[in-house]
């Protein structure tokens, strides 16, 4: 005889099943189109601290746009039936390039910011970092010092180019 909790988790078992099943079996371009919808940019509003300049500001949206237009692009690689498999791999260590470049930006930002107490934008292109330091005194010690921390993150030497602004 079956109990209340048996007939509780088969019946469960079995929607989860159910749908498990469904959702493999959707064709593809329902997926497809979901995902584009998710993926067109909205509104978005910058929420920027006081001290923050709008040199900054704009340099990071226009940073966040390229880098959704490059996510974009190569989303609708990985999305194409025709592409092949070295085109949807490429793209793929592509986006995971620009995950792990905007990861370590944010990381040397914050850097700066603790250890010289200047808000910085840091822009990760293949070998070349450009920093831009939001700071009135155009120090060349403050640009050595930056420089060499950046560098300590990395195992391999990277061109480094700090530029003050205000």
């Amino acid at each position: 005889m079956i109990n209340k909790k048996s007939l509780w988790f088969l019946t469960l078992f079995s929607l989860i099943l159910v749908l498990s099943v469904y959702y493999i079996t959707m064709p593809s371009e329902l997926l497809l189109t979901t995902n584009n919808s998710e993926i067109t940019p909205k509104a978005e509003t910058v929420a920027t601290e006081e001290n923050e300049s709008a040199e900054l500001v704009a340099l990071r949206v226009e940073a966040e746009e390229e880098m959704l237009l490059e996510v974009n692009n190569l989303k609708k690689v990985l999305n194409n039936k025709e592409a092949t498999t070295d085109e949807k791999n490429t793209a793929f260590d592509k986006m995971q390039k620009l995950n792990e470049n905007r990861g370590k930006e944010e990381n040397l930002e914050e850097l700066i910011s603790t250890e010289f107490n200047l808000k910085a934008f840091v822009k990760i292109a293949d070998r070349d970092i450009t920093v831009v330091v939001d700071s009135k005194k155009h120090d060349k010690q403050t640009a050595n010092k930056i420089m060499r921390k950046i560098q300590e993150n990395f195992d391999t030497k990277v061109n480094i180019s700090v530029k003050f602004q205000k």
